[in-house]
Order: structure tokens, then C-alpha cells, then sequence
């Protein structure tokens, strides 16, 4: 797929290399690439593996700059990323893609932007726009579900949120890592090493590396509250233990004495007077009961129960 850079882009069967038609946008699988390389004239040898693209970044060569992409799917950040690549002059762009991810962006691009001053820069920028757009507000999920989590904690809900937790900061992870390659990248671009782009149009790249930072420092501040989170479960958990085995102690201090008292009379030696006596039984009795009562009181004061 062709198109020129005009008010949007528009569509076209064939690219006048020698730039008389403007600036180009080209869209190759990389079958195509490799049959096609040679006509855009880049001065470079790019063999494109898709499979082997780990990372987003941009690579400035003698007379063009070459680079691959590494998206993560929004939906499941967990599933593997969209791959592809790219290489760039002051003629235009051509992307090197076998997923779709790129024709499906451009048509996006398409049906919602127009340019009153159209360029190579604008493009570039409306694109990379198109990859974090919905960003805000999956990170304004992320920060809803965690507060969800939270109030779950404090509500002292039993269900064990570190399963969930832990999918979370993986994700916010991955994310902040795929922000730091983006600024790399429009850093990379907005130094305009090879004079490729008309330097008042660089701003665009610094406009994007901004809102791009802007959305790294929101995810590192979810992350951090995730690590929050977890450590408020286990202090729950603390204090759900310290609980019980606060009463388990009440209890055993309680049982003592009864203990004790159980123990010695169970002895039932000849010359013990009590033995003798009808009221030992109801006294023995009665003293328990003291005891109960009077170590419960004395708990109750010191607020261990």
C-alpha cells in the first residue's frame, strides 16, 4: 500500500521515487521489502526477520534511519507483541509489516485526521499518537481495579488478592518498558541526526516524548501503588494472626489455674482435708468460676479482647 502526504494521506497505485509528487508513506510485507528494497533507494541492506524483533528503538544510518517497533497488545498485555519495522529519509517512510497492525493504524489516521500544514514530521507523530491513544485510560482501569483490591483489603474480605496483584504489576512492568523504548525512540527522532526533518516540525517528536513520559510516570506510580497493596494484605494477614494467637494466649492464661487447680485435687491423697469437707466440691467450683471471671475483667481492661 502507497500514499502520498497530502491533506491526509492519500491512496495510490505507484510512488514517483524522485519525490516530484511529495512525501510518500509505504506499507510492505516483508516478502515485498525484499523485492522492492532497491527501488527506495535508502543506501541500506535491511533483512527483515519480524520473528526476532524484541524491542522498539531507531538506528541512524549514513543516509536514513531504520528501526523496528515491539507493541504490546492493550487488551492482554501479557499475550506476545505486534512486530515491525521501518525506515525512514527525507523522501518518506516505509513500514515493513506482516500483522496488519500498520494498515489498520493508517486507516485510523485516515478517518480522523486533517492537516492544514501537512509533512512527514505530522505523520510520524500522528502515528505514534495512534499507539498509546487509548493508554490513559487503561492505566485509569488499572488505577480503579486497584482501588478496588484495596477496599477489598480493608473490608477484610477473605479472597487472596496476590494472584491478581502480581498480574498487575507484570503488566505495569512490561508497559513502563515499552514508554522508556518510545521516548528513546522520539528522542532519537526529534535529534534529527540527519537533517531528514525540517527542525520547526521536530517539536512534534518532543510533544510525543512528553505525553509518552507523562504515561511512564503514571505507570511507575501504579506500581508502586501495587507493591502498596500487596504489603497492606500482608500486614492484614499480621494482624489477623496477631489476633489469634492473642486469644489463644487469653485462653491458656485462663485454663492455668483451672489447670493447676484440676491437678492438684486430682491427686486425691488420704489425709487431704477437702476431701473430707461437703462444701469442697461447690468451693472448687466457685473459685473456677472467679477465676474465669476475674481473668476475663482483667483482659477486657487491658483491651486483649
Amino acid at each position: 500500500m502507497y500514499y502520498y502526504i497530502k491533506n491526509t494521506l492519500e491512496k495510490t497505485n505507484k510512488l514517483n521515487f524522485k519525490g516530484k509528487n511529495g512525501q510518500f508513506v509505504a506499507v510492505l510485507t516483508s516478502a515485498e521489502w525484499l523485492e522492492n528494497r532497491g527501488n527506495f533507494d535508502m543506501g541500506i541492506e535491511m533483512d527483515i526477520d519480524l520473528s526476532a524483533i524484541h524491542s522498539t528503538k531507531a538506528e541512524v544510518n549514513y543516509d536514513s534511519l531504520t528501526g523496528t517497533f515491539s507493541i504490546p497488545d492493550r487488551d492482554n498485555i501479557s499475550m506476545p507483541n505486534t512486530n515491525f519495522a521501518f525506515a525512514l529519509d527525507e523522501k518518506g517512510i516505509v513500514f515493513i509489516d506482516d500483522s496488519g497492525y500498520v494498515d489498520k493504524t493508517i486507516k485510523n489516521i485516515i478517518n480522523t485526521k486533517r492537516w492544514t500544514m501537512p509533512s512527514l514530521e505530522r505523520f510520524i507523530y500522528d502515528f505514534l499518537e495512534q499507539i498509546v491513544i487509548r493508554d490513559r485510560i487503561i492505566l485509569e482501569r488499572v488505577d480503579k481495579e486497584l482501588d478496588s483490591v484495596e477496599s477489598s483489603i480493608l473490608d477484610g474480605e477473605g479472597k487472596d488478592p496476590s494472584q491478581r496483584v502480581s498480574r498487575i504489576r507484570s503488566d505495569l512492568r512490561d508497559l513502563r518498558t515499552h514508554y522508556d523504548q518510545l521516548i528513546d525512540l522520539g528522542e532519537e527522532l526529534e535529534e534529527n541526526e540527519n537533517d531528514f526533518f525540517n527542525e520547526d516540525n521536530t517539536r512534534y517528536f518532543r510533544l510525543f516524548t512528553q505525553r509518552v513520559s507523562r504515561l511512564r510516570d503514571m505507570t511507575a506510580s501504579l506500581r508502586d501503588f501495587s507493591i502498596q497493596i500487596r504489603d497492606l494484605y500482608q500486614s492484614q494477614l499480621d494482624v489477623k494472626q496477631n489476633r489469634t494467637m492473642a486469644l489463644l494466649t487469653v485462653i491458656t492464661t485462663i485454663f492455668m489455674p483451672l489447670t493447676l487447680i484440676a491437678g492438684w485435687y486430682g491427686m486425691n491423697f488420704k489425709y487431704m482435708p477437702e476431701l473430707e469437707y461437703k462444701w469442697a466440691y461447690p468451693a472448687v467450683i466457685a473459685v473456677s468460676i472467679v477465676i474465669v471471671i476475674v481473668s476475663l475483667l482483667f483482659f477486657k481492661k487491658k483491651k486483649w479482647l
